[in-house]
């Protein structure tokens, strides 16, 4: 007998009410306190110069305006606007892609003949981590004059829809962590709690939070990026020009791996829950386990392919070092969730299991570890930029709420040891006093009428007291057992601090990262940069399928240009020189001297006109033939290729 471990917790009967209202308060403070001095997160993107530079004063009109970013935007018409002093338009309207080399820049045409005065340059684009961004800034012809513009003080994705769609980023964590986390915690730590009805109400509510969420996400999608009307959630031509972006795939995805966690959820507390046969058992454990591993790291994923990770220095290493990251914060803190819930309305919990759990966080905690000192090199850069940022005061915070939250969890591994040394030794818990828990003989009589009757209001008011004496004992039950009481205490401290932590680390996905912002404010003191060519390829090459809208000219950049994996953006422009947007574009490389390739790739479509695809394996160096395939319609296709030195 001393091999089975002891229960814990008290009789599901009772609704631990003092320690759901001291948990919500705990959140509820530290909630505050963090969201008080929080500002609107700024975007990943930056704008890095211009031509002219704000304030400039320039003796003759320009014939257009440039910016030049930190990293690739998407941007459509009306993305930049240049304003004269009366608050007309001074551009005509069509934003051109300029971006050649390393140097992400985009331009507007000003009409001719602009008289002096002060214009207002405004702009709007979104990043290629999924967060709108937008600025300001004036510059003057001849000599500065007074302007009726006023400069726009609220950032991009603000307003209602930027608050909803805030607010659903959050419950989308939040679900997943509940989701992995307590799926994690039965398959790993208590395989018995399967069954357990608070078990499966918690990972049932992580799947629907998450689902919620990304329906949310996906219909705010369009106006978050653009107009801000909430109105604007049910527009279908948004919402198509949302599913052709990369944030917008990686949402729809989400959906259709939910739709397979919802398999997975059926049979874990389905077929799972029922299944007596031990061997049959373990075999069903596996399945589960290696499917639902899958899973979560699909729906991760989602998050690595549409945010910071995919952008900026080594994408190639940052989006599974983010998916790793992702799931050892779910495991942690979904199963410290799991956990939480075990102890408060489950009977028979054993402390075996709260052992496993604590040996499944230890090591979440060493892959956090691990995965987080990568990710704060490549998104802060610099001890400057560590103290002097947003980005880098709001990690500094973090990684003091992890210590904190590791000091607490050392204080929950000694109760668990203690529990475990008792079960071991076959201790019992100190025993309640027999006059503390008997129900009085009236209380456990049935209420009979002198007519011999039940009677109903005596009946009730009896079960009522019934109930309190039944939650009185269970208390003294609970109360009398100090190690059990200490390990839900620290547990329920554990879960308010993570909760907070999963606030600043959402804060943070959305916030710009030190190393951007410090190449943002130099580039705001300098002129804007000159392309950079060393290394990278430059093609353009004119085609034509031979049908309706079929002429145009393709644009191509090879970048680093040499050996190993290279990033490729591709622009087709119309015979106007505005973005063409063509249904299929292809790539293939060839280098005929070694009889080598063709070597597909097939780029993805970044916004109208510009595709992009990175981590294109160049294997050696030579004289390279690029193809490129333009299909203009269902049945107007062509190839153009060009030889170029590569590597």
């Amino acid at each position: 007998m001393a091999a089975t471990a002891p229960p814990l917790g008290p009789s599901p009967t009772r609704r631990p009410h003092a320690a759901v209202a001291l948990l919500a308060t705990l959140i509820s403070l530290l909630f505050g306190l963090v969201l008080a001095g929080a500002s609107p997160a700024s975007a990943h993107a930056a704008l890095t110069g211009s031509d002219p530079q704000d304030g400039a004063v320039v003796a003759t009109a320009p014939e257009e305006v440039t910016l030049t970013f930190s990293e690739q935007i998407a941007m459509g018409d009306d993305s930049i606007r240049v304003l004269d002093p009366s608050g007309k338009r001074a551009d005509d309207g069509a934003p051109r892609d300029l971006t050649s080399g390393g140097a992400v820049r985009y331009g507007v045409q000003l009409h001719s003949g602009l008289p002096d005065g002060t214009y207002t340059v405004a702009w709007q684009a979104v990043s290629a981590d999924s967060h709108p961004v937008a600025g300001a800034f004036t510059f003057s012809i001849g000599a500065p004059s007074d302007t009726t513009v006023t400069l726009p003080s609220g950032g991009a994705g603000g307003g209602l829809v930027g608050a909803l769609y805030g607010i659903a980023r959050y419950t989308a964590y939040a679900g997943f962590i509940l989701l992995a986390g307590g799926s994690g915690f039965v398959l790993a730590c208590w395989q018995r709690g399967a069954g357990a009805r608070p078990l499966q109400r918690l990972v049932v509510r992580g799947w629907v939070t998450l689902t919620a969420a990304t329906l949310a996400m996906l219909l705010l999608r369009s106006p978050y990026t653009g107009s801000g009307k909430l109105a604007d959630a049910f527009d279908l031509n948004g919402l198509q020009a949302v599913l052709d972006t990369k944030p917008g795939a990686a949402l729809v995805s989400r959906l259709l791996l939910l739709g397979a966690s919802a398999l997975f959820i059926a049979v874990l507390f389905g077929a799972y829950a029922k299944r007596e046969d031990e061997q049959e058992r373990k075999d069903l454990t596996f399945g589960l386990a290696t499917g639902g591993t899958v899973i979560a790291a699909g729906i991760a994923g989602t998050w690595a392919l549409a945010e910071h990770a995919s952008t900026g220095i080594q994408p190639g290493i940052a989006m599974p070092v983010d998916v790793l990251h992702l799931l050892a914060v779910a495991a942690w803190l979904g199963g410290l969730a799991a956990l939480l819930v075990a102890l408060h309305r489950t009977p028979d919990i054993t402390s075996d299991a709260v052992q496993r759990f604590s040996r499944m966080a230890f090591a979440a905690v060493l892959v956090l570890t691990a995965t987080g000192i990568y990710q704060s090199w490549r998104q802060v850069g610099s001890w400057s930029a560590l103290t002097g940022t947003r980005y880098g005061q709001l990690l500094l915070v973090k990684v003091a709420l992890v210590a904190v939250l590791v000091g607490v969890a050392w204080t929950s591994r000694r109760w668990t040891a203690r529990l475990t040394e008792r079960a071991r030794t076959g201790d019992a818990a100190a025993p309640v006093e027999p006059s503390q828990t008997t129900v009085p003989e009236e209380l456990a009589a049935p209420a009979v009428a002198s007519s011999g009757e039940v009677d109903p209001e005596r009946a009730a008011q009896l079960s009522r007291q019934r109930a309190a004496l039944t939650a009185t004992k269970e208390k003294r039950t609970r109360d009398a057992d100090p190690d059990r009481s200490g390990l839900r205490r620290s547990v329920l401290v554990e879960t308010g601090i993570a909760v907070v932590l999963l606030v600043v680390t959402t804060i943070l996905t959305s916030t710009e990262p030190g190393r951007t912002e410090e190449e943002a404010a130099r580039g705001n003191t300098t002129t804007a940069p000159a392309p950079l060519t060393r290394g990278q390829v430059n093609l353009s090459l004119p085609f034509d399928t031979g049908g309706r809208n079929g002429k145009g000219t393709v644009r191509l950049d090879i970048s680093p240009g040499g050996t190993g994996a290279n990033s490729v953006h591709l622009w087709v422009d119309g015979p106007d020189r505005r973005p063409l947007d063509v249904p299929e574009v292809k790539l293939a490389f060839t280098l005929e001297s070694k009889d080598i390739g063709p070597l597909p790739v097939v780029p993805d479509r970044l916004t109208e006109g510009h595709w992009t695809a990175s981590g294109v394996q160049i294997p050696m160096a030579g004289d390279w033939k690029v193809a490129v395939t333009v299909r203009t319609s269902d049945i107007d296709q062509t190839t153009i290729d060009k030889n170029v030195k590569i590597g």
